[in-house]
């Protein structure tokens, strides 16, 4: 058993390469926030000053769009990190076998969330989204607003695989102490 875990061990670093793109990713999307909206406020408030700095009408949905994307992104790197919520009030006091089930029955219905987005985020991204367009961006397709859900219930999924794979390694591998 150990041999088989040893073997997918060699996958580390894809799920590395994957944290740090996702992580890239929304660390962009960040700073084109941060700048349309310093752009969009400074064009609301100093347009009387500046009168070529004018506030775009597309601002507030690409903000929007962007703000989606990062949350559910970050979210899935949350489930790489363990940094969820969790109930760990009565960790001590459950054998750690238990501990160990519950975690991995936890991350399996997590798995199924991710599935759940996948299919359904996907549908409503193609159908829903792909008949209606940016009000501001009449030529943008409102598939990219429903995109980060089948997106971010893809991410979900892979990086709940590390998670099922990290549980059922503790429960078949006892670590020395």
């Amino acid at each position: 058993m150990q041999k088989f875990f040893n073997t997918l061990d060699r996958i580390r670093p894809v799920y590395d390469w994957v944290y740090r793109i996702t992580l890239v990713v929304c660390k962009l999307l960040l700073v084109i926030d941060i700048c349309i909206t310093s752009y969009a406020v400074a064009g609301r408030m100093f347009n009387r000053f500046i009168p070529f700095l004018k506030d775009p009408a597309w601002s507030e949905e690409v903000v929007l769009t962007c703000m989606a994307y990062m949350a559910v992104l970050s979210a899935a790197l949350a489930i790489r990190r363990g940094a969820h919520i969790r109930m760990t009030a009565f960790d001590k006091y459950i054998p750690q076998t238990i501990l160990t089930f519950l975690d991995l029955l936890a991350d399996l219905f997590v798995m199924l969330l991710g599935f759940i987005m996948l299919s359904i985020g996907w549908r409503y991204a193609t159908t829903l989204g792909g008949r209606g367009y940016y009000i501001s961006i009449t030529w943008l397709s409102k598939f990219w607003m429903y995109f980060p859900v089948p997106l971010a219930g893809l991410a979900m999924i892979m990086f709940e695989l590390e998670a099922l794979y990290n549980d059922a390694k503790k429960f078949f591998i006892k670590e020395e102490k």
